[in-house]
C-alpha cells in the first residue's frame, strides 16, 4: 500500500477535523456561560480536595494564570467531586503570609471540565513576586508562588529560569525537582512529555502506573492526576510560573499530526483519542483560555516576553507536523527527508514564527520547542549515515529555510531550547550541519530527560565517533537531570545539571557541565 502524500493528508485531516468539530466546537463558549451559572458555596470534604496541588503559568507584565483543579479522589476519573458546579475562591497577596492581599474573586469548578480552575490576571504590578491561594467550603490550598514578567521596553539585568522535558513516572523519581526549587529560578520551560501514556508495568522500575494503555477522557485525567499527586514535582509548580509544551506522550507516540505510529487506525477514532487527551491537558495545566482544546484541535505555540532581554517563541512541532519520512527509522538525509512538502510546523505556525522573529527587540530570541534541531549523524560512521527522521533532521528542507531565515534578517542571539532525546547535547547550528565551513548561525542547548530511560550512563559508547563526525556537537552526555539558564544582556550561561541516581530516594542532583554564549556570536565556550 501506498505512502499517503502530504497533500492527501491535508485534504483528510481537514474533513476529518470538520466532523469532528461540528460535535465539540462549542466548549470555549460552554466554559465562558458556566461562569454565570449557579454553584453551590456550601460544599464541604472529607479529605484534602486540593490533592493536585497549585500552579501558575503563561506571565506576562500584567499577570498570570492561577491553576488549581478540585479531587478529593485523584485517581478516580471524576476526581472524587459531585456532578455539580462548585465555587471556588481565590487570592493573591504580595506576601508569603498571605496578609496584604491585592486581588481575590471567585470562579466556578464545572464537572465539564473537571472541576478545574484557570483564573487569569492581568491588572497586577509588572516585574514582581506574588503568593496566592484557593479555598472551597472548609478546605484551603497551600500557598504557591509566582510572579509577573518586566515591562516589554525595559532591559532586565538577567533572568534565571530551568528547562525540562520526559518525565516517565515508572522509570525514575522526579529527584531533580528537589534542586530546580532551590534554585530559585523565575519560571521553568516544559517542553514535553509531561506524562506517558503506556499501560501499567510497560516501563516500571520503580514505581507503577495506574491502569490500562489511557484512551478516554477519564483515563487521561486519571494520568495526569497520578503524576500531579507527586510532592516534587507539584512543590515545584508552586515555586513559580510554567510554560509548557506538548510533545507526543501527552496523547501517542510519535504521532504526527492525526497520523498514528501504529498502523491501522482509523483517523476519526485517533481524533476521538486526541480530544480526550487535549481536553485532559487543559484541565491540568495552567493555561490561559485561549488555549482551550476545540475538539481534536488545541493552539500551543505562543510567545513570552521577558522585557527586551529575551522573547520566547514557545512551539508545537507535534500537532500540525507531516508523516515521518522513512517509516519513522534512522535514515540518510535521502529524498524524503529533504522533500520541501515536509513540514514540522505547518503553514500557520510558520507564518505566525517569521512573524515573531522579524519585529523582536529582543537581545536574545529562544525557540522553546520539542525536538533536537542538530542534524547529527548518531551512527558516528562516515560512512552510514543515520539520522532521526522524527527530528529535525527528517523535516531538512524546512529546518534549513528556518535557519537561512534566521541568518538572512540578522535575528538576534538565536538559541534554541530542545527536549524529547532523553540525553543532554550542547550544539552549534549551521543552515545545513554537514557542511562545515559554513558560518554558525544558533545555538541548541538540549535538556535530558529528568526521568525517562532511568539512569543513564555518563558516557554513550560511540561518543568520541560522534564528536569526531558531527563538527556541530560539542558535547553529548547521557544522564538524567536539566538545564539551569542564567541570562543577561552580555551573555547566557547553561548549567547543565544532572542527577546520579533516579531510582532510589537520596539522590543528589549537581552540574555536570556548562557553556557560556557570549552575545553577538553562537559560538559555544566552556564555561
Amino acid at each position: 500500500m501506498s505512502r499517503p502524500t502530504h497533500a492527501d493528508q491535508v485534504t483528510s485531516t481537514a474533513w476529518n477535523r470538520r466532523r469532528f468539530l461540528a460535535f465539540t466546537g462549542a466548549l470555549p463558549a460552554y466554559v465562558l456561560s458556566t461562569q454565570h451559572a449557579w454553584a453551590d458555596g456550601k460544599i464541604s470534604f472529607s479529605s484534602n480536595p486540593f490533592s493536585l496541588g497549585v500552579a501558575s503559568g503563561d506571565p506576562d507584565h500584567r499577570g498570570m494564570v492561577l491553576w488549581t483543579r478540585l479531587a478529593p479522589s485523584p485517581l478516580l476519573p471524576d476526581g472524587g467531586m459531585p456532578a455539580q458546579t462548585v465555587e471556588v475562591t481565590w487570592e493573591v497577596a504580595t506576601d508569603d503570609s498571605m496578609r496584604n492581599v491585592v486581588a481575590s474573586g471567585t470562579q466556578l469548578a464545572t464537572p465539564q471540565l473537571g472541576h478545574s480552575i484557570h483564573v487569569e490576571l492581568n491588572q497586577l504590578e509588572s516585574d514582581r513576586w506574588y503568593w496566592y491561594r484557593f479555598r472551597c467550603g472548609d478546605a484551603e490550598s497551600t500557598i504557591g508562588r509566582t510572579r509577573t514578567m518586566p515591562l516589554p521596553h525595559q532591559l532586565p539585568d538577567q533572568v534565571r529560569f530551568a528547562v525540562t522535558s520526559c518525565q516517565n513516572y515508572e522509570q525514575g523519581l522526579f529527584t531533580a525537582y528537589e534542586q530546580m526549587a532551590a534554585d530559585n529560578v523565575d519560571m521553568v520551560f516544559h517542553l514535553g512529555d509531561y506524562i506517558y501514556e503506556y499501560e501499567a508495568g510497560r516501563n516500571g522500575k520503580v514505581r507503577t502506573h495506574h491502569g490500562s494503555e489511557i484512551m478516554s477522557l477519564g483515563d487521561y485525567r486519571v494520568r495526569h492526576a497520578q503524576y500531579r499527586s507527586d510532592p516534587l514535582l507539584q512543590n515545584m509548580h508552586a515555586q513559580c510560573p510554567w510554560w509548557l509544551t506538548w510533545d507526543d506522550h501527552e496523547f501517542d507516540n510519535n504521532c504526527a499530526c492525526d497520523i498514528s505510529e501504529e498502523s491501522g487506525v482509523d483517523s476519526l477514532s485517533f481524533l476521538s483519542r486526541r480530544a480526550n487527551a487535549y481536553q485532559a491537558y487543559y484541565e491540568m495545566m495552567p493555561l490561559r483560555l485561549r488555549q482551550i482544546p476545540r475538539g481534536s484541535d488545541m493552539r500551543l505555540y505562543r510567545s513570552a516576553q521577558f522585557g527586551r532581554l529575551a522573547e520566547f517563541s514557545i512551539l508545537d512541532t507535534r500537532q500540525y507536523r507531516t508523516d515521518q519520512p522513512n517509516g519513522d527509522r534512522k535514515s540518510p538525509l535521502n529524498e524524503a527527508a529533504l522533500d520541501p512538502t515536509q513540514s514540522m510546523l505547518g503553514t500557520k505556525q510558520r507564518g505566525w514564527l517569521s512573524r515573531n522573529l522579524i519585529r523582536s527587540t529582543a537581545t536574545w530570541n529562544v525557540l522553546a520547542q520539542q525536538v533536537m534541531m542538530g542534524m547529527v549523524n548518531r551512527s558516528g560512521d562516515p560512512d552510514n549515515h543515520q539520522f532521526s527522521m522524527d527530528q529535525w533532521p527528517g523535516y531538512s528542507h524546512e529546518r534549513m529555510e528556518l535557519l537561512n531565515y534566521i541568518r538572512d534578517r540578522q535575528v538576534s542571539n538565536p538559541v534554541v531550547l530542545t527536549g524529547d532525546i532523553h540525553s543532554n547535547w550542547a550544539n552549534e547550528l549551521r543552515v545545513d550541519d554537514r557542511q562545515t565551513e559554513q558560518g554558525l548561525v544558533a545555538t541548541e542547548f538540549v535538556a535530558t530527560s529528568l526521568s525517562s530511560g532511568g539512569n543513564g550512563p555518563d558516557k554513550p559508547k560511540n561518543l568520541d565517533a560522534v564528536l569526531a563526525e558531527n563538527a556541530c556537537v560539542k558535547w553529548h552526555n547521557t544522564e538524567r537531570g536539566y538545564i539551569r539558564c542564567d541570562v543577561t544582556p552580555n551573555s547566557w550561561k547553561s548549567d547543565y545539571m544532572v542527577v546520579d541516581d533516579v531510582l532510589k530516594p537520596g539522590g543528589k542532583t549537581f552540574t555536570r557541565n556548562s557553556f557560556v554564549v557570549e552575545s553577538g556570536s553562537p559560538k559555544l565556550n566552556q564555561a
